[in-house]
């Protein structure tokens, strides 16, 4: 017989196995960049609510801010955001801090924070 002529089946089951193997990494790193994206676009949509809250709370009148949360509706989600009133190290000022969470979730995915003057 002549040896030459082509590949023995156990090169050949070899080289299934390795290109199985192969595959099956690709589609792990495949699904993790899905859930990855969507991760950072839910972070992403968090930070946007968040930093329009910071600039509604510079923009108050110094009589509407207060503390107090409530909820909007951004890129077809709902979200849950809370303001917080604290006091800055500077005489006059005041810090707000922004949280935003996804509605009905209890983790903070972004935060905003700004001083401002105070009454």
């Amino acid at each position: 017989m002549n040896r030459g002529a082509g590949f023995s089946l156990l090169e050949l089951l070899v080289a299934l196995a390795v290109f199985g193997l192969l595959v099956l990494a690709m589609l792990q790193l495949a699904g993790e960049n899905t859930r990855t994206l969507a991760i950072l676009q839910e972070q992403w949509l968090a930070d946007v609510v968040a930093g329009n809250q910071a600039v509604e709370a510079a923009l108050l009148d110094e009589s509407a801010l207060v503390a107090g949360g409530g909820r909007v509706q951004l890129g077809g989600r709902g979200w849950e955001w809370e303001r917080r009133l604290e006091p800055a190290p500077v005489e006059g000022l005041v810090r707000v801090r922004v949280d935003v969470r996804a509605a009905g979730g209890g983790q903070v995915l972004a935060s905003a924070g700004l001083l401002r003057e105070s009454r």
